[in-house]
């Protein structure tokens, strides 16, 4: 494939939220999530448009597998922007965040696969049927919402979250919490950078625990192929910090991602 640029990456329709939630053939919305791996894995890959708002290139996607669909995030590589302190494949950082959530069990990052489409190789991530009006702010004011947001805590905890932003948390129409935008994680350099600071100096639930322990024994074989040795390294030495400390740490002043939603 010939490399485009991100600025030449462009489709006939710009993405609305109206365009998003389209139904044509079924939207993400009427499918439970089990089938929806499937279709994301294996669906035909048609552009609806580009997102807006994205430093990269990300495209809004329909996955058609016969009768049936989703809908999808899709983010080449091609479409990366480069940064100075993160390699190249972003995408791939999507990928090992949406596994390292699965092999907690926790479940809080929507279904995300590789998949080679229109603009080649890159991360195709479920999309969300969400109410846009919630973001973390309004979301950790009702707190039957904690549990999950002390999960989504942890997650970014782990994965050395740069950019959690308010934003990045999507309250779905189901009622299910989700964290998307995973491409700045897994670095060496601990430099975490969240919104999520309400549980700061809380101790942390006995049942994470208990998974994070689990983590540190697992052979962790569904992560690892997309980070490097010395990341993985560091997820684990993040792990075993977290079981020792068992308590959320506080903001230090510099903790927080820009814009803030």
């Amino acid at each position: 494939m010939v490399a485009t640029s991100v600025d030449r990456m462009v489709t006939n329709v710009s993405v609305t939220e109206d365009s998003a939630d389209t139904g044509e053939p079924l939207s993400s919305n009427l499918i439970g999530v089990e089938p929806a791996r499937t279709i994301l894995q294996r669906g035909e890959i048609e552009l609806v448009g580009r997102m807006p708002y994205s430093s990269n290139a990300t495209f809004l996607v329909r996955l058609v597998d016969g009768d049936v669909a989703v809908n999808g995030i899709y983010k080449p590589l091609e479409g990366e922007r480069p940064l100075w302190d993160f390699p190249r494949g972003l995408y791939r950082r999507e990928i090992a965040a949406y596994e390292l959530s699965e092999e907690l069990g926790w479940a809080v990052v929507p279904p995300t696969f590789e998949r080679v489409g229109p603009y080649g190789v890159g991360s195709v991530q479920l999309f969300i049927d969400a109410d846009f009006a919630q973001h973390h702010f309004t979301l950790v004011k009702d707190v039957k919402h904690h549990p999950t947001l002390r999960k989504l805590c942890v997650l970014d905890l782990l994965a050395n979250n740069t950019d959690r932003k308010a934003g990045h948390c999507l309250l779905s129409k189901r009622g299910t919490i989700y964290g998307i935008d995973h491409g700045l994680c897994f670095s060496t350099e601990f430099k975490l950078r969240t919104v999520i600071w309400e549980f700061a100096n809380e101790p942390i639930d006995e049942g994470l625990l208990s998974d994070i322990h689990r983590l540190t024994r697992s052979e962790i074989s569904k992560i690892s192929p997309w980070l490097d040795q010395d990341e993985i390294e560091s997820l684990f030495e993040r792990a075993q910090w977290l079981i020792e400390s068992a308590v959320f740490p506080e903001d230090d002043g510099y903790g927080w991602p820009w814009p803030l939603i």
